[in-house]
């Protein structure tokens, strides 16, 4: 009994030692010695079999904070492997070895390493971001014909649906109308999947900025081409299908291309809808390891994805204009 008497009061000596070092290391710290920090907390010896470990692994992890913190990796690195000497299976020191041995390693390679472990996510978002694109560049250029036509058309009916579609979809947010599509609808008892809510959200609201762009071609092209081709005796669908709607191509690729480029971007917009494209994928990887090169790297593909589309519809008006190159 008396042995044990000594050997915890020994053992709670030994703790209220250790608190004060402890103490006046962190003092010494507060006052930017940490050098005398670190003289302090090497003073804890490594532990006997089968005794306390604590304060003695605490010590010489204060100690490769302090050391990581000066930039003195390999002293960092010797006061982990003291803990991992006496305790392998430390978890605490076995990461900070492989933290310090990542900050070793060139910058580029940190960056490479990232880019090669985000690629995979964002790739498969880029393949949703173009399914998204294209499937809006098949639908908005019809829809816009269509509104175009029927706003100007005759029929007051006609005219003034047309018109109050263009009014509506250009006067309210493009992600209000994701909104309303996606979580509105189900009120109604109309439930779609996010796929198909963008879709048509992206849609309508191209084919009616659509709609302006082409009804201001087609009024720009003399009205005496429509006289003249009512004169051989083309119906007015004639006229429109052969002689004025292909004289627009050329006045209908740069304000058509800047709005299929700007679509590339707002489908970042569907990411509020639960579509995991390019920018909620870019999102998601941030927000699990705080690395901002994932969003870098979206940043990038976007560019490309924006550059390749500007090229190819370069192509197309250059294409469209090239009996007036001669």
């Amino acid at each position: 009994m008396a042995l044990l008497f000594l050997c915890s009061l020994a053992g709670s000596c030994f703790a209220e030692d250790y608190d004060q070092l402890f103490r006046a290391s962190n003092d010494l710290m507060a006052q930017g010695d940490l050098a005398g920090a670190v003289t302090l907390l090497n003073q804890v010896p490594a532990p006997v079999a089968g005794g306390d470990a604590g304060a003695f692994v605490s010590s010489r992890m204060q100690v490769a904070r302090i050391h990581a913190a000066e930039n003195d990796l390999d002293r960092a690195t010797a006061s982990c492997q003291e803990v991992l000497k006496l305790f392998p299976d430390n978890n605490e020191a076995r990461n900070f070895v492989a933290a310090l041995d990542a900050l070793r390693k060139p910058r580029w390679h940190t960056i490479l390493a990232d880019i090669l472990r985000f690629l995979p996510s964002l790739a498969k978002g880029t393949l949703m971001t173009l399914l998204l694109v294209l499937c809006t560049m098949l639908v908005s250029p019809l829809g816009g014909l269509l509104i175009a036509l029927g706003r100007i058309s005759t029929l007051r009916p006609v005219s003034g649906l047309c018109w109050f579609i263009i009014w509506f979809f250009r006067g309210t947010p493009l992600l209000l109308q994701l909104f309303f599509i996606y979580y509105g609808l189900p009120a109604f008892g109309i439930t779609l999947p996010p796929l198909t809510a963008a879709v048509i959200g992206l849609g309508l609201n191209y084919s009616a900025y659509l709609g302006e762009i082409i009804r201001g071609a087609i009024q720009s092209i003399d009205h005496g081409q429509m006289e003249a081709a009512k004169a051989i005796g083309m119906s007015y669908g004639q006229a429109m299908r052969r002689i004025i709607i292909p004289q627009t191509y050329k006045r209908l690729m740069p304000p058509v291309g800047n709005e299929f480029i700007a679509l590339i971007k707002d489908t970042a917009l569907v990411s509020t809808i639960a579509m995991v494209e390019l920018m909620r994928s870019a999102d998601q990887l941030f927000n699990t390891y705080f690395n901002i090169t994932a969003l870098a790297l979206a940043a990038v593909i976007y560019l490309v994805l924006t550059t390749i589309f500007t090229f190819i519809f370069e192509k197309i008006e250059y294409r469209a204009g090239i009996y007036e190159h001669r």
